[in-house]
């Protein structure tokens, strides 16, 4: 019987030995390695090559998102489950985005975790259900971020909240649109930056950047502008 190899990549040691007992105590599953953070994963694969990684989110020196976009790019053959507390739809779509096949919450049962690395391998997707729906609503407000901002059509109709809805004649780029639709929604920063996956000092150029272009002083102003010119709708 050929077993699935499999490494763990999770900053917590305790956690990571529980996980390694239980999969290893399958006749089909086997614990290669282990790594504390997304660098020691690419050092891992570039001498041994698992079929699955069990990714944490959260890890120190190089996150689970960043390090599932380099290890796909690295070695494309390889399936990474992203393993994480967060069900927040924003780290499901992004951690996908950038090549994860599955996304899985730590507090499922070992039964289901051990079926969805089977079905991974078998070369399906699985998302734990409780981020199924979330994940759908996150696909939703993407549909019209994908188009320089521009809401159109049913989904336009169907999307709740603010709306960026810019036509042509809107100066800003696409980054600037998203932002701006955040602020409207009366995110901070940093909160911003958590849904972009950008960093604050990011954002915080982004929003000079819009208040310069749209000639305004602050932000508060820039929203009432944005909803003035029919940019954004609530």
């Amino acid at each position: 019987m050929n077993t699935i190899k499999i490494l763990l990549a999770d900053d917590h040691q305790l956690f990571r030995e529980g996980l390694k007992r239980i999969l290893n105590m399958e006749d089909d599953l086997e614990v290669i390695g282990e790594c504390g953070d997304g660098i020691q994963v690419l050092e891992f694969c570039n001498h041994t090559i698992p079929e699955i990684v069990l990714m944490d989110i959260n890890m120190p020196i190089e996150n689970g998102v960043v390090t599932t976009e380099r290890l796909k790019s690295m070695f494309p053959d390889v399936k990474v489950i992203i393993l994480s507390i967060h069900d927040d739809e924003s780290y499901v779509f992004e951690t996908l985005r950038k090549g994860a096949t599955g996304y899985l919450l730590k507090d499922m049962e070992a039964e289901s975790l051990i079926n969805a690395i089977r079905s991974v391998v078998q070369g399906h997707a699985y998302i734990h259900p409780k981020v199924t729906g979330k994940l759908i609503n996150q696909l939703r407000r993407m549909t019209y971020l994908d188009e320089m901002g521009i809401v159109s059509g049913a989904a336009a109709a169907q999307e709740p909240g603010v709306k960026f809805v810019a036509g042509d004649e809107s100066p800003l780029t696409r980054r600037e649109a998203e932002v701006l639709r955040l602020m409207a929604e009366g995110k901070s920063n940093k909160l911003i930056g958590e849904f972009l996956f950008i960093s604050e000092k990011t954002v915080k150029n982004h929003v000079s950047s819009i208040l310069q272009k749209m000639e305004v002083d602050d932000r508060t102003q820039a929203v009432i502008q944005s909803i003035k010119y029919g940019w954004v709708t609530l």
